[in-house]
């Protein structure tokens, strides 16, 4: 669990970092989770993981920003994904759970994800940094 959700965004991270000062200029969006803001039971070492990530997104924008580097995270809720869809196939109740517990009553979609990355990837986000952002149809106002 940490080596791939942790230590993996490192890794890309690292990659990432080194050609970017050359340039003067960059902007990273780590994958994190609402997990990564809040905790749960039963997923101990995914939050953990998580929150590594939230932590790492915002330590990198504070060491790099001086080189032109911006570093955020998105945050997501339950995404209709293969790997979530493949779940719901063993536990069918498990999507109305997650339905019911979002404040927009629904799972998120991918590219409702994709759409808050390319934002900040985009010169409009360019004075945003160090956020871990929330797509999660409201679940972590709750």
């Amino acid at each position: 669990m940490i080596a791939i959700n942790l230590t993996g965004v490192w890794l890309c991270m690292k990659a990432e970092i080194a050609q970017m000062p050359k340039q003067n200029l960059g902007a990273i969006v780590n994958t994190s989770s609402i997990m990564g803001l809040a905790g749960a039971i039963r997923v101990s070492a995914y939050t953990a993981a998580k929150h590594g990530v939230a932590g790492l997104t915002k330590a990198a924008a504070l060491e790099y920003g001086r080189h032109g580097i911006r570093v955020n995270a998105v945050c997501p809720a339950p995404i209709y994904t293969p790997m979530l869809m493949g779940a719901f196939e063993k536990r069918p109740d498990m999507e109305e759970r997650y339905a019911r517990s979002e404040p927009l009553k629904r799972l998120g979609q991918p590219e409702e994800v994709g759409e808050a990355v390319a934002w900040l990837c985009s010169d409009r986000a360019s004075y945003v940094t160090g956020l871990p952002m929330p797509v999660d149809g409201g679940y972590m106002a709750q």
